[in-house]
């Protein structure tokens, strides 16, 4: 197969398809499945217009505890689990597996770190890969093989950013991702970043100076808002960088596995989703 390989940011997909679709939703059970049957169905519409020579789901901890020990308030601020959503969560892999797909998970890394490192295994045997997520951490690991399917709101599918997507949306090219979140902040990681820096000024002193250190160095010569963040704030901004990195954890790369549309389908039945069955049936038969 020579397709991309897809790596999916599972917690995303399931928390995203949790709360856009009625939990009404049941298995034959009386068990909630709209995280499920939401979280499959934008996978398959990737898989359908990529034809992927293979897909991972990818999960890991919630917060690293590395991170968390470098800022207690990292992901501190984000409530527990609802109950039907841990549910579904339980029940995801095998769903998953029925599919085909691999499923992998990290238990010390997040399932960015996971991603990432994947990622850059397949760039290194020579493929392409291909995120899908939400995060826009994510976009760090961008490259001219490796490029981000981010989902939107209220958009049927993803929209693919390669590095001149990245470079046009916030200013500044993908290995720059880290120092801007440092600078912008990240409200989903409980990150504030510098004082009076927002978005536009983050990528201003990026493209003037090169990097989050340069900028450090250079607080000097910025107006005097600029100037104090910098130099109050430099050892946090420092760690907001080191915590917005993504890391590299030993991945090996996956090998090639076509999606099962039976097995997906048998699966798709027991969860009392007939309709998707049915898709996947006709998938099946060409």
């Amino acid at each position: 197969m020579s397709g991309p390989l897809l790596l999916t940011d599972a917690p995303h997909l399931l928390y995203r398809a949790f709360y856009a679709l009625p939990d009404s939703i049941k298995a034959p059970d009386g068990f909630p499945v709209n995280a499920l049957l939401g979280s499959v169905n934008q996978t398959l519409w990737c898989v359908e217009r990529w034809k992927p020579r293979a897909v991972v789901k990818c999960f890991g901890q919630e917060a690293a505890e590395y991170r968390v020990e470098a800022y207690p308030d990292y992901h501190a601020h984000r409530p527990p689990m609802p109950d039907g959503l841990a549910a579904q969560w339980d029940r995801a892999p095998g769903f998953y597996e029925a599919l085909g797909w691999q499923v992998l998970t990290s238990p010390d890394h997040e399932a960015d770190d996971l991603m990432h490192s994947l990622a850059r295994a397949e760039e290194r045997a020579g493929g392409t890969a291909l995120i899908l997520t939400g995060d826009r951490d994510m976009f760090q690991s961008v490259t001219d093989r490796i490029h981000v399917l981010m989902q939107r709101a209220r958009q049927e599918g993803p929209d693919e950013m390669g590095p001149a997507e990245v470079t046009e949306r916030y200013g500044i090219p993908p290995e720059l991702v880290p120092d801007f979140i440092a600078l912008r902040g990240d409200p989903s990681d409980g990150l504030p970043g510098a004082k009076g820096i927002g978005e536009k000024t983050a990528a201003d002193l990026l493209q003037r100076k090169g990097n989050l250190e340069h900028a450090i160095l250079g607080a000097i010569r910025e107006k005097p808002t600029v100037r104090r963040a910098l130099i109050e704030q430099a050892a946090e901004l420092r760690a907001f960088r080191d915590i917005a990195t993504l890391r590299e954890v030993e991945a090996e790369r996956p090998p090639d596995r076509e999606t099962d549309w039976l097995g997906g389908a048998a699966a798709a039945r027991e969860l009392g989703r007939n309709r998707l069955a049915e898709r996947l049936e006709k998938a099946a038969a060409g």
